[in-house]
């Protein structure tokens, strides 16, 4: 869909990408890993004219989850993540809020998505991809008719995610960037919870941990 308009906003102590993926036709738009600076995030949809539709959280980290609460309060809207997420959501120990987050909190979604779910939003036809390893947990969401996949923590430029964090393995996260991703076409771009954006065909080439 060329009528796609995606916005980068970096959010929080450790610069956590948020994206804001619009439907330009409709202006309907899906929020990805909205993790601090509600504020930022309504300013930035304001300007955009956009209809929020729905929040889509690759995993439930702080850094990533902390800013949907208000934002689906504010909008009237559904929390996603992908259902083996729940228990890292709800315990402060595995959400790593705490001093950074401003104090132990837990966070929600409403709608808990199974791997290889298929759900459409904002226009958008969304792949849900089961990627743990850096949380037990995570997902990437990948849109593709659009050649895009959000990844989150599990996959980076050059890199993938921690894996030392409560709940971790990096056998588990090789294997389902492997398996999950590596297999993606290689045109497909790749926008990661921080750092810059890449593709499947550069990882496969680049990425030392694959």
């Amino acid at each position: 869909m060329s009528d796609r308009q995606i916005v980068h906003l970096v959010v929080g102590p450790v610069q956590t990408n948020c994206y804001l993926v619009m439907n330009q036709k409709t202006k309907e738009t899906i929020i990805v890993d909205p993790g601090a600076e509600a504020d930022r995030i309504v300013s930035a949809l304001t300007k955009m004219q956009a209809k929020p539709v729905a929040i889509l959280l690759t995993h439930g980290h702080f850094d990533h989850a902390g800013a949907a609460a208000s934002l689906a309060e504010k909008y009237g809207l559904l929390v996603y993540a992908h259902e083996k997420e729940a228990e890292t959501l709800a315990d402060s120990r595995i959400n790593l809020s705490g001093p950074m987050a401003g104090g132990a909190v837990t966070y929600h979604a409403d709608i808990f998505l199974k791997d290889e779910q298929e759900i459409d939003l904002a226009g958008f036809h969304i792949r849900v991809l089961f990627t743990p390893g850096h949380t037990p947990g995570g997902c990437c969401y990948y849109f593709p008719r659009e050649d895009i996949v959000f990844s989150g923590d599990s996959l980076f430029c050059g890199s993938i995610g921690r894996t030392d964090f409560p709940g971790g393995s990096a056998r588990l996260l090789v294997e389902s960037v492997r398996n999950k991703l590596m297999t993606l076409p290689e045109n497909t771009i790749v926008y990661p919870g921080h750092d810059v954006e890449t593709s499947i065909e550069q990882e496969r080439m680049y990425n030392p941990f694959l």
